[in-house]
């Protein structure tokens, strides 16, 4: 992609929210001059990062990812594909920025926690459910039974979780799919497809389109259920961990313009390690796989190098200023709603604007919508889908500002509404269903885990609450109402198309009898 295009895809995500962000502080909410000045050169660095980190994932990673599916399938060896899959779902796991954010936000109120301890288990989940996802494909098993048994597992477990971990492990289901890991798994999954197509076209398979999508919902469950186990294994011997992580600071409200040089060293270990196993798997697949050519393997790595400068850029600006502006931001307005219900009110209106706004402001989400578009021949719109999603989110992001004011258990919303979106799989048309899972995986990116989480613990803290239990669990919610939002909108297109074929035939039924 042109990266004019890819900067202006991603100005018109980071914008909105920086303006927003500024006119509240400005006015109603008033933050203190340095977080803002830290959030405008903050929002600069993750704008450019976010860039230069996209363009480098177009060029160099996603064509690895569709090969590497086209030429494993075409071995039809099964077991290979399978451990393929589970590799290349954890090493781009670990490379996953999302993922770096929603670990040190953990370690911020959670000092017991090892943060590539997290890493490690999250990357493990992403990895099972990957190969788990390749193999429904292979087997043609129908994604509604499949995510009804994987969430039955999930809720199981959840409950013998401590508190502590329920919030962490959900979000981190809509954390792990962000900007690398939704266009790398989409690429495995489209290279399986292709040749799962051709196989079809000569009569030894069974291929449906509608298993073009699903792949990365399937993903999202792993890593709920991997750190749902971590809380389990962690809770053994430490029930103080609740305790400390109640009353640990979150010290993300960093003074003077010098903590973007600070953050460098860290982040540069951190992205350096990050990125290094999947650059080693991508020379192991060149040699053993792939065997591209020697113009083709310099646009790789170029591309390689250029991830790595943004994804330094990204996280250099989200924990420098992203993530302390919207602390701050959540601990005026969070500290104003104690004093009447018009702040309480106005809160949750932020909430909702927010909510509204950011799920636009995903780049995977822009990706998401125009492969809809284009797989589906039209029929189903990107703005349509927009307009679902916007209302979706903003009513999930509405639900944890209330969620944060008086304390109510995230059970209360999230078993309900995971049963709702498991009935309707069974209801509405199966290339809905995929869509939708899919969707609640994009729908929490790189905006939700750096700022909107931010926000939260912000508003949680200030208003006298427990981060560690009430403020995790929005990226949950993000990640759960697409799932229904999107299945409605299935259910009402198969609606309307009855209504408008009856009214067609009644048309022609009149014409018939003049």
């Amino acid at each position: 992609m042109n990266i004019f295009a890819k900067f202006k895809e991603t100005v018109s995500s980071v914008l909105p929210i920086m303006v927003m962000v500024l006119l509240l502080g400005l006015t109603i909410a008033p933050m203190s001059f340095g977080t803002m000045t830290r959030f405008v050169i903050g929002g600069i660095l993750v704008i450019f990062g976010l860039t230069i980190f996209l363009l480098g994932v177009d060029i160099g990673i996603l064509p690895i990812g569709e090969r590497s599916g086209a030429a494993l399938t075409a071995k039809r060896n099964l077991p290979l594909l399978l451990a393929a899959a589970f590799l290349i779902g954890f090493i781009v796991t670990v490379a996953e920025p999302d993922v770096q954010v929603l670990a040190d936000q953990v370690r911020g109120i959670a000092p017991n926690v090892s943060k590539w301890g997290l890493i490690f288990m999250i990357a493990v989940g992403v990895g099972f459910f990957v190969a788990l996802g390749i193999l429904r494909t292979v087997l043609s098993i129908p994604l509604n039974i499949l995510l009804t048994i994987s969430y039955f597992f999930v809720f199981a477990f959840a409950f013998m979780t401590p508190p502590t971990f329920q919030g962490i492990a959900f979000d981190s289901g809509g954390a792990t799919t962000g900007p690398m890991t939704v266009p790398f798994i989409m690429a495995l999954g489209v290279g399986v497809a292709v040749v799962r197509a051709k196989s079809n076209k000569a009569g030894k398979v069974k291929f449906s389109s509608d298993d073009s999508f699903g792949l990365t919902g399937i993903a999202s469950i792993g890593p709920v259920l991997a750190v749902i186990i971590y809380g389990i294994i962690l809770s053994d011997g430490n029930s103080s961990s609740a305790d400390s992580v109640a009353e640990a600071g979150h010290g993300f409200v960093a003074q003077g313009l010098s903590v973007f040089l600070s953050l460098l060293p860290s982040i540069l270990k951190e992205v350096s390690g990050a990125l290094a196993p999947l650059a080693a798997m991508a020379v192991l697949f060149q040699i053993l796989l792939l065997k591209m050519p020697p113009m083709q393997v310099v646009r790789m790595v170029r591309g390689f190098v250029m991830s790595f400068i943004g994804l330094i850029l990204f996280l250099t600006g989200a924990q420098g200023g992203f993530m302390p502006a919207g602390e701050e931001l959540g601990k005026v307005l969070g500290a104003a709603s104690q004093t009447g219900i018009l702040w309480t009110v106005l809160l949750v209106i932020v909430g909702l604007v927010f909510g509204a706004v950011i799920v636009c402001a995903e780049p995977a989400v822009w990706v998401l919508t125009d492969q809809v578009e284009s797989i589906s021949g039209g029929t189903i719109k990107r703005r349509v889908m927009l307009v679902a999603l916007s209302a979706g989110v903003a009513i999930s992001v509405g639900i944890s500002m209330l969620r944060v004011l008086y304390g109510f258990s995230l059970w209360y919303i999230l078993i309900p509404g995971y049963s709702l979106a498991l009935i309707l799989s069974f209801i509405c048309p199966k290339l809905y269903t995929g869509i939708a899972f899919d969707s609640g995986g994009v729908a929490s990116g790189p905006m939700t885990s750096t700022f909107i989480l931010s926000f939260t613990l912000g508003a949680s803290e200030a208003s006298g609450g427990n981060p560690s239990v009430d403020a995790f669990g929005v990226i949950a919610l993000v990640a759960m109402t697409p799932l229904i939002a999107i299945q409605i909108l299935g259910i009402l297109g198969i609606i309307f198309k009855i209504k408008s074929s009856k009214s067609e035939r009644a048309k022609l039924k009149v014409e018939a009898t003049e």
